[in-house]
């Protein structure tokens, strides 16, 4: 299969379901038109056209105050939008995020509609996972699934070193879309965010296999690790923290402006657990990151975490994302005032009316000390399946347009 780009960059697509034929490549697909012009754009939003709007995202994640607080979404790119689900229903996942023209047209769609302060890759925590022999699949129904069993030491050290990992020649398309991003971004006049998935996440998938109700496998290791029987669970997370912290900064070579660690399955963890195992991991990949990119901001997001918020002071990121669980009032208050926090509104409020979904970005915004106060506007959570696609437009402009109480 061979899929072309625009020469001048990515600029329009076809449908998924048209298909042309290359004369060079007999037989081969090309899923979008290489005759894109400017003209055929479609930009909806009104938003991304001062000159601050370019960087605003990233100063206020490095800690600075800004002229008013920037957003984005996590799952801004995913299925409530029609416009995602044309691919969604044809392609696998791995097919979309790895063909590097499908994930850069995924990664645009949300900000031609709704123009938020960052454009995300289009990409998948675990997408890194087979730099190190471990093999994954998403089936649909199911989720991720991965295949290549980690119960032992001996498993451990049979994996890849993660230190030689080589991310353009077993990645090769991670540069070709952030490459493509870049140049989008900068176009776009808005900033380009990369991502990985911490240790404790990756680790404790791979362990289940699968998504995982209650992790007992991954906690079993936690256990026979604490009473020295076997060290599987700490190798696992040391070399985890390794290639995940040398993937961000391949990211950030490629382009990414600004770094968000997830720590999806931080819900599996008690405070202690946190603090002996995923903690010090997620720790080591940003130090990693900041000893060769100390300019580019890392932002640490702990799904589930908010119960041990204060453990999280000291993470070395530049900035806390929070989730939905706790208070942005009382976040701010654990974090301290001078902790850039990100976050972090109820991804269910985007259901409700406009003025719900307004009065909302506004609260959250004034509990986190007012516009530009080092906050960074997102949901505490994804974008939900089914949410209505102009209750996000709503969200972006209201945060774009907040000035704050009046006195």
């Amino acid at each position: 299969m061979t899929v072309f780009l625009a020469a001048t960059g990515v600029l329009s697509f076809a449908p998924p379901s048209t298909t042309t034929t290359s004369a060079n490549a007999p037989g081969s697909t090309t899923f979008f038109s290489t005759a894109a012009t400017e003209e055929n754009v479609v930009i909806e939003h009104e938003h991304c056209k001062e000159p601050g709007d370019r960087d605003i995202l990233i100063r206020a994640a490095r800690g600075e105050v800004t002229e008013r607080t920037p957003v984005w979404l996590m799952r801004q790119a995913g299925r409530y939008m029609a416009a995602f689900r044309e691919y969604s229903t044809k392609y696998g996942f791995r097919e979309r995020s790895e063909t590097p023209s499908m994930a850069v047209e995924l990664s645009l769609q949300c900000h031609r509609k709704y123009g938020m302060d960052g454009i995300i890759m289009f990409s998948d925590i675990l997408t890194p996972l087979p730099t190190l022999g471990i093999e994954f699949d998403v089936v649909g129904g199911v989720g991720p699934v991965i295949s290549t069993p980690v119960e032992s030491e001996a498993d451990v050290n049979a994996l890849a070193d993660a230190e030689s990992v080589d991310f353009d020649k077993q990645l090769p398309f991670i540069r070709e879309i952030l490459t493509t991003l870049s140049k989008e971004a900068e176009e776009a006049n808005t900033a380009l965010i990369g991502f990985v998935g911490a240790p404790f996440t990756l680790a404790a998938y791979t362990m289940e296999g699968k998504s995982s109700k209650h992790c007992l496998t991954t906690k079993k290791h936690m256990m026979r690790d604490e009473m020295g029987q076997d060290k599987t669970m700490s190798l696992f997370l040391d070399k985890l923290a390794v290639m995940i912290g040398n993937y961000a900064c391949h990211q950030i070579d490629c382009g990414a402006q600004v770094i968000q660690l997830f720590e999806s399955w931080a819900h599996q963890v008690s405070p202690a657990g946190f603090e002996k195992f995923a903690k010090p991991a997620a720790q080591k990949a940003i130090e990693i990151i900041k000893a060769k990119h100390p300019d580019v901001p890392v932002i640490y997001f702990a799904n589930g975490g908010s119960s041990y918020l204060e453990l999280q002071r000291d993470m070395g990121a530049d900035m806390i994302a929070v989730d939905w669980h706790v208070d942005m009032a009382q976040a701010r208050k654990i974090l301290g005032p001078d902790i850039p926090i990100s976050g972090n509104i109820d991804p269910t409020i985007l259901f409700g009316s406009k003025e719900q979904i307004e009065q909302a970005v506004r609260d959250c915004i004034d509990k986190a000390g007012g516009p530009g106060n080092k906050h960074l506007l997102n949901l505490g959570h994804g974008v939900m399946q089914g949410t209505p696609e102009e209750a996000v437009g709503w969200l972006v402009d209201e945060c774009k347009r907040y000035q704050g109480k009046k006195a």
